[in-house]
Protein backbone atom coordinates (compact mmCIF):
# COMPACT_ATOMS: atom_id res chain seq x y z
CA UNK A 1 0.00 0.00 0.00
CA UNK A 2 2.82 2.67 0.61
CA UNK A 3 4.66 1.53 -2.54
CA UNK A 4 1.24 1.82 -3.95
CA UNK A 5 1.06 5.52 -2.34
CA UNK A 6 4.97 6.42 -3.24
CA UNK A 7 4.11 5.79 -7.16
CA UNK A 8 0.99 7.61 -6.82
CA UNK A 9 2.65 10.65 -5.20
CA UNK A 10 5.66 10.91 -7.55
CA UNK A 11 3.68 10.53 -10.95
CA UNK A 12 1.53 13.16 -9.72
CA UNK A 13 4.89 15.22 -9.04
CA UNK A 14 5.95 14.35 -12.05
CA UNK A 15 3.05 15.30 -14.01
CA UNK A 16 3.13 19.14 -12.14
CA UNK A 17 6.07 19.72 -13.11
CA UNK A 18 5.74 18.73 -16.64
CA UNK A 19 3.01 21.14 -16.27
CA UNK A 20 5.06 23.90 -15.23
CA UNK A 21 7.95 23.32 -17.55
CA UNK A 22 6.16 23.90 -20.66
CA UNK A 23 4.04 26.64 -18.92
CA UNK A 24 7.75 28.61 -18.19
CA UNK A 25 9.33 27.29 -21.46
CA UNK A 26 6.56 28.80 -23.48
CA UNK A 27 6.50 32.11 -21.82
CA UNK A 28 10.85 32.35 -21.26
CA UNK A 29 10.58 31.88 -25.05
CA UNK A 30 8.13 34.19 -26.11
CA UNK A 31 9.52 36.98 -23.44
CA UNK A 32 13.44 36.06 -25.14
CA UNK A 33 12.41 36.07 -28.60
CA UNK A 34 10.47 39.40 -28.27
CA UNK A 35 14.12 41.04 -25.94
CA UNK A 36 16.48 39.37 -28.45
CA UNK A 37 14.24 41.02 -31.82
CA UNK A 38 14.09 44.26 -30.18
CA UNK A 39 17.63 44.22 -29.10
CA UNK A 40 18.72 43.66 -32.41
CA UNK A 41 16.67 46.13 -34.05
CA UNK A 42 17.23 48.87 -31.78
CA UNK A 43 21.64 48.04 -31.59
CA UNK A 44 21.90 46.50 -35.39
CA UNK A 45 23.32 43.50 -33.70
CA UNK A 46 24.26 40.43 -35.47
CA UNK A 47 23.58 36.85 -33.42
CA UNK A 48 25.72 34.07 -34.13
CA UNK A 49 25.15 30.28 -34.18
CA UNK A 50 27.25 30.46 -30.99
CA UNK A 51 25.75 33.28 -29.39
CA UNK A 52 22.36 32.16 -30.22
CA UNK A 53 23.39 28.25 -28.89
CA UNK A 54 24.64 29.60 -25.67
CA UNK A 55 21.64 32.22 -24.56
CA UNK A 56 19.25 28.40 -25.52
CA UNK A 57 21.16 26.06 -23.22
CA UNK A 58 20.83 28.64 -20.40
CA UNK A 59 17.36 29.82 -21.18
CA UNK A 60 16.91 25.77 -20.82
CA UNK A 61 18.53 25.44 -17.57
CA UNK A 62 16.58 28.39 -16.50
CA UNK A 63 13.13 27.11 -17.45
CA UNK A 64 14.11 23.54 -15.41
CA UNK A 65 15.34 25.54 -12.62
CA UNK A 66 11.80 27.79 -12.64
CA UNK A 67 9.86 24.74 -13.28
CA UNK A 68 11.41 22.99 -10.43
CA UNK A 69 10.71 25.84 -7.42
CA UNK A 70 7.46 26.70 -8.81
CA UNK A 71 6.61 22.75 -8.38
CA UNK A 72 8.10 22.51 -4.83
CA UNK A 73 6.38 25.77 -3.98
CA UNK A 74 2.90 24.27 -5.82
CA UNK A 75 3.57 21.26 -3.21
CA UNK A 76 3.81 23.21 -0.76
CA UNK A 77 0.56 25.66 -1.07
CA UNK A 78 -1.13 22.45 -2.06
CA UNK A 79 -0.29 20.42 0.94
CA UNK A 80 -1.67 23.36 3.65
CA UNK A 81 -3.88 24.68 1.58
CA UNK A 82 -5.93 21.66 -0.04
CA UNK A 83 -4.32 18.70 1.67
CA UNK A 84 -4.82 19.35 5.08
CA UNK A 85 -8.34 20.86 5.11
CA UNK A 86 -9.29 17.95 2.54
CA UNK A 87 -7.34 14.78 5.37
CA UNK A 88 -9.14 17.06 7.83
CA UNK A 89 -12.63 16.70 6.21
CA UNK A 90 -11.27 12.66 5.69
CA UNK A 91 -10.34 11.83 9.11
CA UNK A 92 -13.53 13.19 10.50
CA UNK A 93 -16.19 11.77 8.20
CA UNK A 94 -14.51 8.02 8.62
CA UNK A 95 -14.84 8.89 12.43
CA UNK A 96 -18.78 9.15 11.76
CA UNK A 97 -18.57 6.38 9.56
CA UNK A 98 -17.39 4.27 12.67
CA UNK A 99 -20.81 6.18 14.73
CA UNK A 100 -18.85 9.67 16.45
CA UNK A 101 -21.52 11.34 15.79
CA UNK A 102 -19.98 14.31 18.08
CA UNK A 103 -16.56 15.09 15.86
CA UNK A 104 -16.88 18.18 14.26
CA UNK A 105 -14.19 19.93 12.10
CA UNK A 106 -12.63 23.31 13.11
CA UNK A 107 -13.18 25.95 10.46
CA UNK A 108 -9.99 27.38 8.40
CA UNK A 109 -8.38 30.76 9.28
CA UNK A 110 -9.05 33.35 6.96
CA UNK A 111 -5.57 34.37 6.06
CA UNK A 112 -4.72 31.87 3.16
CA UNK A 113 -7.61 29.85 3.33
CA UNK A 114 -10.03 28.84 0.92
CA UNK A 115 -13.47 29.93 1.23
CA UNK A 116 -14.84 27.40 -0.51
CA UNK A 117 -13.56 24.60 2.14
CA UNK A 118 -15.14 26.68 5.03
CA UNK A 119 -18.04 26.55 3.06
CA UNK A 120 -17.78 22.82 2.73
CA UNK A 121 -16.75 22.55 6.84
CA UNK A 122 -20.22 24.70 7.78
CA UNK A 123 -21.98 21.82 5.67
CA UNK A 124 -20.10 19.07 7.06
CA UNK A 125 -20.31 20.07 10.75
CA UNK A 126 -24.19 20.78 10.44
CA UNK A 127 -24.85 17.18 8.76
CA UNK A 128 -22.84 15.36 12.06
CA UNK A 129 -24.75 17.13 14.11
CA UNK A 130 -28.17 16.78 12.13
CA UNK A 131 -26.59 12.95 12.54
CA UNK A 132 -26.44 13.71 15.77
CA UNK A 133 -29.67 14.25 16.63
CA UNK A 134 -31.39 11.44 14.51
CA UNK A 135 -29.17 9.06 16.48
CA UNK A 136 -30.35 10.25 19.56
CA UNK A 137 -34.03 10.33 18.55
CA UNK A 138 -33.04 7.02 17.53
CA UNK A 139 -31.91 5.43 21.06
CA UNK A 140 -34.76 7.51 22.51
CA UNK A 141 -37.07 6.17 20.22
CA UNK A 142 -36.29 2.01 21.28
CA UNK A 143 -36.09 3.29 24.48
CA UNK A 144 -39.44 4.97 25.12
CA UNK A 145 -41.57 2.76 22.74
CA UNK A 146 -39.97 -0.36 24.66
CA UNK A 147 -40.94 1.04 28.12
CA UNK A 148 -44.52 2.31 26.87
CA UNK A 149 -44.94 -1.44 25.05
CA UNK A 150 -43.55 -2.88 28.03
CA UNK A 151 -46.10 -1.62 31.21
CA UNK A 152 -49.26 -2.47 29.40
CA UNK A 153 -48.01 -5.84 28.34
CA UNK A 154 -47.28 -6.62 31.83
CA UNK A 155 -50.20 -4.87 33.06
CA UNK A 156 -52.25 -7.49 30.66
CA UNK A 157 -50.49 -10.86 31.33
CA UNK A 158 -50.60 -10.40 35.50
CA UNK A 159 -54.21 -9.49 34.71
CA UNK A 160 -54.44 -12.16 32.45
CA UNK A 161 -52.56 -14.64 34.97
CA UNK A 162 -55.20 -13.66 37.56
CA UNK A 163 -57.99 -14.03 35.54
CA UNK A 164 -56.93 -17.96 35.34
CA UNK A 165 -57.54 -18.30 39.30
CA UNK A 166 -60.56 -20.30 39.28
CA UNK A 167 -62.32 -18.52 42.91
CA UNK A 168 -62.55 -14.92 41.62
CA UNK A 169 -65.22 -13.13 42.67
CA UNK A 170 -67.31 -11.57 39.91
CA UNK A 171 -66.26 -7.97 41.26
CA UNK A 172 -62.55 -8.68 40.97
CA UNK A 173 -63.18 -10.31 37.60
CA UNK A 174 -64.52 -7.27 35.76
CA UNK A 175 -61.66 -5.25 37.63
CA UNK A 176 -59.15 -7.59 35.76
CA UNK A 177 -61.00 -7.85 32.57
CA UNK A 178 -61.26 -3.86 32.72
CA UNK A 179 -57.38 -3.49 33.40
CA UNK A 180 -56.72 -5.57 30.26
CA UNK A 181 -58.74 -3.76 27.90
CA UNK A 182 -57.21 -0.07 29.64
CA UNK A 183 -54.03 -1.62 28.78
CA UNK A 184 -54.85 -3.07 25.24
CA UNK A 185 -56.09 0.63 24.35
CA UNK A 186 -53.47 2.54 25.22
CA UNK A 187 -51.38 0.59 23.27
CA UNK A 188 -53.75 0.47 20.39
CA UNK A 189 -53.46 4.73 21.05
CA UNK A 190 -49.87 5.11 20.28
CA UNK A 191 -49.60 2.78 17.69
CA UNK A 192 -52.45 4.93 15.90
CA UNK A 193 -50.21 8.01 17.22
CA UNK A 194 -47.13 6.63 15.69
CA UNK A 195 -48.92 5.60 12.52
CA UNK A 196 -50.47 9.64 12.36
CA UNK A 197 -47.09 11.15 12.98
CA UNK A 198 -45.43 9.08 10.59
CA UNK A 199 -48.24 9.85 7.86
CA UNK A 200 -47.64 13.48 8.56
CA UNK A 201 -43.93 13.54 8.16
CA UNK A 202 -43.70 11.72 5.04
CA UNK A 203 -46.98 14.45 4.07
CA UNK A 204 -49.36 11.37 3.19
CA UNK A 205 -51.88 13.47 4.84
CA UNK A 206 -53.19 16.04 2.93
CA UNK A 207 -54.56 18.95 4.68
CA UNK A 208 -58.34 19.16 3.44
CA UNK A 209 -58.99 22.79 3.87
CA UNK A 210 -62.88 23.80 4.05
CA UNK A 211 -64.31 26.59 6.05
CA UNK A 212 -65.91 26.31 9.17
CA UNK A 213 -66.60 27.39 12.54
CA UNK A 214 -63.66 27.85 14.99
CA UNK A 215 -65.81 28.61 17.71
CA UNK A 216 -68.09 25.82 17.26
CA UNK A 217 -65.43 22.98 16.95
CA UNK A 218 -63.39 24.35 20.31
CA UNK A 219 -66.79 24.34 22.44
CA UNK A 220 -67.46 20.82 21.08
CA UNK A 221 -63.97 19.67 21.80
CA UNK A 222 -64.56 21.22 25.75
CA UNK A 223 -67.44 19.32 26.47
CA UNK A 224 -65.62 15.74 25.30
CA UNK A 225 -63.88 16.11 28.56
CA UNK A 226 -67.04 17.27 30.55
CA UNK A 227 -66.81 14.56 32.81
CA UNK A 228 -63.06 14.99 33.16
CA UNK A 229 -63.01 18.27 34.53
CA UNK A 230 -66.43 17.24 36.94
CA UNK A 231 -64.23 13.89 38.13
CA UNK A 232 -61.17 16.05 38.88
CA UNK A 233 -63.38 19.11 40.38
CA UNK A 234 -61.09 21.49 37.88
CA UNK A 235 -62.43 25.09 37.13
CA UNK A 236 -63.62 25.69 33.79
CA UNK A 237 -62.96 29.27 32.13
CA UNK A 238 -64.19 29.91 28.54
CA UNK A 239 -63.74 33.34 26.49
CA UNK A 240 -64.58 32.28 23.18
CA UNK A 241 -65.22 34.95 20.50
CA UNK A 242 -68.98 33.72 18.76
CA UNK A 243 -68.81 32.59 14.59
CA UNK A 244 -64.84 33.11 13.97
CA UNK A 245 -64.84 30.63 10.72
CA UNK A 246 -61.22 29.52 9.21
CA UNK A 247 -60.61 27.87 6.04
CA UNK A 248 -58.36 25.01 7.06
CA UNK A 249 -58.77 20.90 7.89
CA UNK A 250 -61.54 20.40 10.66
CA UNK A 251 -60.40 17.28 11.29
CA UNK A 252 -56.84 17.70 12.01
CA UNK A 253 -57.61 20.93 13.97
CA UNK A 254 -59.56 18.72 16.69
CA UNK A 255 -56.86 16.66 16.63
CA UNK A 256 -54.54 19.76 18.00
CA UNK A 257 -57.43 21.15 20.05
CA UNK A 258 -57.94 17.31 21.94
CA UNK A 259 -54.05 16.62 22.49
CA UNK A 260 -54.12 20.49 24.02
CA UNK A 261 -57.09 20.07 26.28
CA UNK A 262 -56.02 16.18 27.35
CA UNK A 263 -53.07 17.58 28.43
CA UNK A 264 -54.58 20.78 30.21
CA UNK A 265 -57.02 18.68 32.50
CA UNK A 266 -54.53 15.78 33.00
CA UNK A 267 -51.77 17.88 34.75
CA UNK A 268 -53.93 19.97 36.72
CA UNK A 269 -54.48 18.51 40.19
CA UNK A 270 -58.30 19.24 41.95
CA UNK A 271 -59.33 22.27 42.77
CA UNK A 272 -56.81 23.95 40.09
CA UNK A 273 -58.79 26.07 36.42
CA UNK A 274 -58.35 25.83 32.83
CA UNK A 275 -58.84 28.39 30.61
CA UNK A 276 -59.73 28.35 26.90
CA UNK A 277 -59.99 31.34 24.71
CA UNK A 278 -60.41 31.96 21.22
CA UNK A 279 -59.89 35.60 19.76
CA UNK A 280 -59.35 36.65 15.82
CA UNK A 281 -58.23 39.28 13.53
CA UNK A 282 -58.54 39.81 9.99
CA UNK A 283 -56.26 37.32 9.29
CA UNK A 284 -55.23 35.66 11.98
CA UNK A 285 -57.54 33.56 14.86
CA UNK A 286 -55.54 32.89 18.21
CA UNK A 287 -56.36 29.80 20.73
CA UNK A 288 -55.10 29.72 24.00
CA UNK A 289 -55.39 27.08 26.56
CA UNK A 290 -53.76 28.08 29.78
CA UNK A 291 -53.81 25.31 32.82
CA UNK A 292 -52.63 25.81 36.60
CA UNK A 293 -51.10 22.32 36.22
CA UNK A 294 -47.28 21.49 37.46
CA UNK A 295 -46.01 23.20 35.01
CA UNK A 296 -42.33 22.61 33.19
CA UNK A 297 -39.04 23.90 33.24
CA UNK A 298 -37.39 26.06 30.58
CA UNK A 299 -35.36 23.15 29.78
CA UNK A 300 -38.59 20.83 29.23
CA UNK A 301 -40.47 23.39 27.36
CA UNK A 302 -37.39 23.53 24.49
CA UNK A 303 -38.35 19.42 24.02
CA UNK A 304 -41.87 19.02 24.63
CA UNK A 305 -42.62 18.74 20.97
CA UNK A 306 -40.11 15.92 19.99
CA UNK A 307 -41.40 12.85 19.57
CA UNK A 308 -41.91 10.59 22.61
CA UNK A 309 -40.06 13.14 24.35
CA UNK A 310 -42.00 13.18 28.11
CA UNK A 311 -40.91 15.84 30.91
CA UNK A 312 -42.08 13.20 33.77
CA UNK A 313 -38.88 11.20 33.15
CA UNK A 314 -40.83 8.73 36.01
CA UNK A 315 -43.70 8.06 33.33
CA UNK A 316 -46.10 8.34 36.21
CA UNK A 317 -48.53 10.34 34.30
CA UNK A 318 -49.99 7.99 31.48
CA UNK A 319 -48.58 9.20 28.13
CA UNK A 320 -46.71 8.50 25.63
CA UNK A 321 -45.05 11.69 24.19
CA UNK A 322 -46.62 11.86 20.86
CA UNK A 323 -49.51 14.17 21.48
CA UNK A 324 -47.51 17.21 21.19
CA UNK A 325 -45.08 15.92 18.42
CA UNK A 326 -48.70 15.55 16.81
CA UNK A 327 -49.68 19.03 17.69
CA UNK A 328 -46.74 20.64 16.23
CA UNK A 329 -46.77 18.93 13.00
CA UNK A 330 -50.20 19.78 12.17
CA UNK A 331 -49.56 23.33 13.17
CA UNK A 332 -46.81 23.09 11.07
CA UNK A 333 -48.32 21.97 7.76
CA UNK A 334 -51.54 24.40 7.97
CA UNK A 335 -48.32 27.19 7.96
CA UNK A 336 -49.69 28.36 11.81
CA UNK A 337 -47.61 28.87 14.66
CA UNK A 338 -47.66 26.90 18.28
CA UNK A 339 -45.93 28.51 21.43
CA UNK A 340 -46.01 27.35 25.05
CA UNK A 341 -45.07 29.79 28.07
CA UNK A 342 -44.98 27.69 31.77
CA UNK A 343 -43.43 27.71 35.01
CA UNK A 344 -42.61 24.81 37.76
CA UNK A 345 -45.45 24.99 39.99
CA UNK A 346 -47.46 27.67 38.36
CA UNK A 347 -49.18 26.27 35.10
CA UNK A 348 -48.29 26.28 31.52
CA UNK A 349 -50.01 28.70 28.46
CA UNK A 350 -50.46 27.06 24.95
CA UNK A 351 -50.62 29.57 22.47
CA UNK A 352 -52.19 28.39 18.65
CA UNK A 353 -52.24 30.96 15.80
CA UNK A 354 -53.72 29.82 12.58
CA UNK A 355 -54.45 31.74 9.34
CA UNK A 356 -57.91 32.37 8.74
CA UNK A 357 -57.97 32.42 4.61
Amino acid sequence: MKKENFVKNLLRWINHYCIFFLLVAFVITCCTMLFVDTLRDSLGLTLTDENISDAAKITFLNVILLSLIFTVIDAIRRKLAVEGPANRITEAAEKIVQGDFSVRVKPLGKLGSEDAFNRIIECFNKMAEELSSVETLRTDFIANVSHEMKTPLAVMQNYGTLLQSPDLSEEERLEYAKGISDASRRMAEMMTNILKLNRLENQQIYPNATEFDLSEQLCESILQFESVWEKADIELDTDIAESVTVKADSELLSLVWNNLLSNAFKFTNAGGKVSVSLSATENHATVKVRDTGCGMSAEVGAHIFEKFYQGDSSHSVQGNGLGLALVKRVIDIMQGEISVESAVGVGSTFTVRIRRK
